[in-house]
């Protein structure tokens, strides 16, 4: 039999914490299944919730704290490449699987350069609780000013210093290229070159940096700088390119493995032997890495763990818990036959 009057059939969240003594914050952060509550107090409650026969209306409590239960996954990159990019789908699904044991739907925005206004209107419409943002370029400001009416993070970083509100889950993307670099140097090469990212992106900056740190700090000078668009048809045509002015190159860096596999393209179809002429190294572990030929040296980032954190930190902010600003995923250098 039900503890509470008869009269009063129904029992509110007050009356469970009434019920429970305890506060009606302490009530709504059990029940909205928050670790931010003393066992004590969490026993208090769940036995109260029983005893009262007390049922959370999900769709009201939704509606009070203006809720959606939706988030938006926004890519601002064009169909084609998200579709291309192992990176984007080992994400995608990082963020859903943690996202499945949590009321929250995942909302996939593909967001092209050309219209962005589109998007930033439906993310400052109520459509979503927050929203998490991949692959972001420094000219595109489009998201600037959102991270103070949104919750929001980011995955990798943003070229602004000047945005508030900013929480990014990365690699620690001139490490991981100042290690790939290394290993070519290990090798005895010392006419190093590097077919970088874009560098109005954090990741293609970054990695640029950690070459040149690595090969400064071996004493050497690269033979050739050169930046590509992270596709494999960009580090096919650079390579041809090198090649076909006479640079002389015995080590290559490429700052992803989708650039590494269309360099190796070029050096097997100009008859360059991988290693023995050229040692060739990448970041990434996905199907480009490992179906190149040779199979590529690179550095494996985890991408899987790095949407599953991006989804975690970004509920917490939506519950007006604090988060770091920053958080680093861990990187392993996985060695293979090009280097």
């Amino acid at each position: 039999m039900s503890m509470h009057d008869a009269r009063n059939p129904k029992p509110t969240l007050e009356l469970v914490a009434e019920h429970a003594g305890v506060s009606r914050a302490t009530v709504s952060r059990v029940v909205n299944g928050s670790d931010r509550v003393k066992p004590a107090a969490r026993a208090a409650v769940e036995l109260a919730i029983r005893e009262l026969n007390y049922v959370p209306n999900r769709a009201a409590r939704s509606l009070a704290q203006g809720r959606t239960n939706s988030i938006a996954l926004v890519i601002p990159e064009n169909t084609a490449k998200f579709f291309a990019d192992p990176y984007f789908a080992k994400v995608v699904q990082g963020a859903a699987q943690y996202l499945a044991d949590t009321e929250f739907m995942l909302t996939l925005l593909l967001s092209t350069e050309a219209d962005p206004v589109k998007t930033t209107r439906y993310l400052q419409g109520s459509n979503v609780d927050g929203a998490l943002v991949l692959s972001h370029h420094a000219d595109d400001r489009s998201y600037a000013d959102l991270g103070s009416v949104l919750p929001m993070v980011y995955g990798g970083r943003t070229m602004s210093t000047d945005q508030k509100d900013i929480y990014v889950v990365d690699v620690d993307n001139v490490a991981a290229a100042r290690q790939a670099t290394e290993v070519i140097i290990d090798r005895g090469r010392t006419k190093l070159a590097i077919i970088a990212g874009p560098q109005n992106m954090g990741a293609g900056l970054d990695r640029l940096i950690g070459f040149k740190q690595a090969v400064e700090e071996a004493g050497l000078e690269p033979v050739a700088i050169e930046i590509g668009d992270f596709t494999p048809a960009s580090g096919r045509r650079i390579m041809r390119q090198l090649l076909d002015a006479d640079v002389r190159v015995d080590g290559l860096f490429a700052a992803s493995a989708q650039m590494g596999f269309g360099a190796l393209q070029a050096l097997g179809e100009a008859g360059m032997k991988v290693p023995e002429d050229i040692s060739v190294t990448s970041v990434d572990d996905d199907s480009f890495a490992r179906n190149s030929t040779p199979p590529l040296t690179t550095i494996a980032q985890n991408p899987e763990r790095q949407g599953e954190i991006m989804a975690e930190l970004l509920i917490k902010r939506i519950n007006g818990e604090q988060v770091p600003a920053w958080s680093i995923v861990d990187t392993r250098l996985v060695l293979r036959a090009s280097h």
